[in-house]
């Protein structure tokens, strides 16, 4: 189902594209080092995603078999249990029973205990793998998110004078909106990236991972988009103004 299931080559393909595009707006912005990192981890998580959607084998048939070899001890124990219970006129000492059950369900308890132990063994694997992974694409987030900091719109209007510790503000109306887009559009194929790993998998914990990173990055991308606006609001006004002029 090629339009039903996200595509991990695609958004890897995706943000090359837009790397190429940022390198050839603004060849000396950091940017370009952090969408470098995001393609680095989206190359990375395509093979891991689809190595956490399939199964473990071999991990799979050792816990099979610990199963297997725990419930055949326990049927042994049963066993053994049953034959050393003391005898008295023929019949079974009621105190020798009581301390029979009690003993094989201790033993029944244990072995259920080991046996969903063993068979989460899989599951807590992949989640732990899922969840560095994710973890890094919540970093990288962030990151995108600090680059943009300092791109304020209200500075083109020239409200008031610089101060010494003002940050450099030389782009154009154009170019600020332009580098405000495309940390808008990296943040939304980080979000892609972290969705990959809820589509393959059914992990409840992983999945509320993956939903708390697309909640991040499309509050952080409509922060963004407020700024774009502002500065495509003024650039109307100017242009209104102009036309009044003329």
């Amino acid at each position: 189902m090629p339009f039903r299931t996200l595509n991990s080559r695609r958004i890897a393909e995706t943000l090359e594209l837009l790397a190429t595009r940022i390198r050839e707006r603004f060849p000396d912005a950091s940017l370009n080092n952090v969408i470098e990192e995001l393609i680095e981890l989206a190359n990375r998580d395509e093979l891991r995603t689809q190595r956490l959607a399939r199964p473990y084998f071999a991990l799979r048939a050792g816990t099979l078999t610990a199963i297997v070899a725990a419930i055949g001890a326990l049927i042994y124990m049963g066993y053994r249990l049953i034959n050393t219970m003391e005898m008295e006129n023929g019949r079974l000492d009621i105190f020798s029973v009581f301390a029979g059950v009690e003993a094989g369900l201790n033993i029944v308890i244990l072995a259920a205990v080991a046996i969903f132990t063993l068979s989460r063994i899989e599951e807590r694997l992949k989640r732990s793998l899922a969840l560095d992974d994710l973890h890094e694409l919540r970093s990288v987030a962030h990151v995108v998110d600090m680059h943009q900091l300092t791109k304020d719109p209200t500075a083109l209007l020239r409200l008031g004078p610089r101060t010494v510790s003002s940050p450099d503000r030389e782009m154009t109306e154009f170019e600020l909106s332009r580098y405000l887009d495309y940390c808008a559009e990296m943040l939304s194929l980080a979000g892609k990236i972290a969705a990959l790993y809820a589509q393959n998998s059914r992990d409840p914990v992983v999945i509320a991972s993956v939903n708390d990173i697309e909640t991040l990055t499309s509050n952080m991308a409509s922060k963004i988009w407020q700024k774009i606006m502002i500065i495509r609001s003024g650039r109307a006004g100017e242009l209104e103004g102009e036309a009044e002029q003329i």
